[in-house]
């Protein structure tokens, strides 16, 4: 009975339906925005497509450019926005669910390890990271400066490398695809997943697998962070808190505590007492009644006096 009630709790917490699952949400944003920008890049092509204009070029002038991060310093000053947005913005199918495959496959190990409140920080911590490698490369080494005018970087990736690389630091004995001889430790496709982007550096698009490392080093730096006391995302959920509690009618009002609200300047008892009907007890207070008279006896003992004649005490 136990072990199906932890079933089903385990379910409900990476479900569908769960209103606060941070990587159904992940997921979410990254689609939503991906779906926008298509249909966009759809009707450049449908206006610029007889007239002889590159539909794609202009998209990418006149659209991508506002989301994208770009390597010229010059152009992110201009559109410091674009620090947080290249990291939701894809504009390929494949590069959309190469991203969402690997995010789902790596977040769902994390949630399932550490909860709800560890990906968002990790997947932004991992894209700053990799943002930051990125300028820094197309700005510094000698190989990439040339193309640093026109460089530009989108895409996912550098978060799932980071919370790739969270899970693997976290749990490296972690297998999935049990039916393949008891499971694949999950080091093993980490370690596939960052020499892939490590021996493709030289063949196409070096920063984007630069950004990728770094933002598995993130990842690695922020659970060793963690490990000895310093939370980095817990800025971030306090931030996510105080916003959902703007739009919560049962929040706690600022600077009153809820044991002093409620247990120390409410109007109404927390609970009723109900004293025991005895013999000894209705005698007393027939007693009063003849010394006394009936307007002197308290409420609780016309009460008692009243269950009485109901209990033929």
């Amino acid at each position: 009975m136990a072990y199906h009630e932890h079933e089903q709790e385990y379910q409900k917490r990476l479900s569908f339906a769960q209103a606060k699952n941070a990587l159904i949400t992940l997921v979410a944003i990254n689609l939503v925005l991906f779906v926008i920008l298509a249909f966009i890049q759809a009707i450049f092509y449908l206006q610029h497509g007889e007239t002889g204009a590159d539909p794609v070029a202009l998209f990418n002038a006149r659209v991508l450019k506002w989301f994208a991060l770009p390597a010229n310093m010059h152009e992110l000053i201009a559109r410091p926005w674009t620090i947080i947005t290249h990291m939701f913005v894809h504009t390929g199918v494949w590069h959309i669910v190469g991203n969402m495959l690997w995010l789902w496959v790596f977040g769902y190990i994390l949630q399932d390890l550490t909860g709800n409140r560890k990906i968002f920080p990790i997947y932004i911590y991992g894209a700053l990271g990799g943002a930051l490698a990125f300028i820094l490369a197309y700005n510094f080494l000698p190989a990439l400066k040339p193309m640093m005018p026109l460089a530009s970087a989108i895409g996912a990736s550098a978060g799932v490398m980071a919370i790739a690389a969270a899970v693997t630091t976290i749990a490296p004995g972690y297998r999935i695809f049990p039916m393949l001889n008891g499971g694949i430790p999950i080091w093993i496709i980490t370690i596939f997943y960052l020499v892939i982007d490590l021996a493709t550096i030289p063949l196409n698009n070096p920063g984007g697998h630069i950004a990728h490392l770094a933002g598995a080093l993130t990842g690695f730096l922020f659970v060793y962070s963690f490990r000895r006391g310093h939370d980095w995302g817990g800025w971030m959920n306090r931030a996510y808190d105080w916003v959902n509690d703007l739009f919560n009618p049962d929040r706690p009002r600022k600077g009153k505590s809820i044991k002093q609200e409620l247990f120390y300047k409410s109007s109404a008892h927390p609970y009723k007492r109900t004293p025991n009907v005895t013999a000894q007890r209705i005698d007393e207070i027939l007693d009063k009644i003849n010394l006394r008279g009936y307007n002197s006896l308290t409420e609780e003992e016309k009460e008692l006096l009243k269950r009485a004649s109901k209990e033929d005490i």
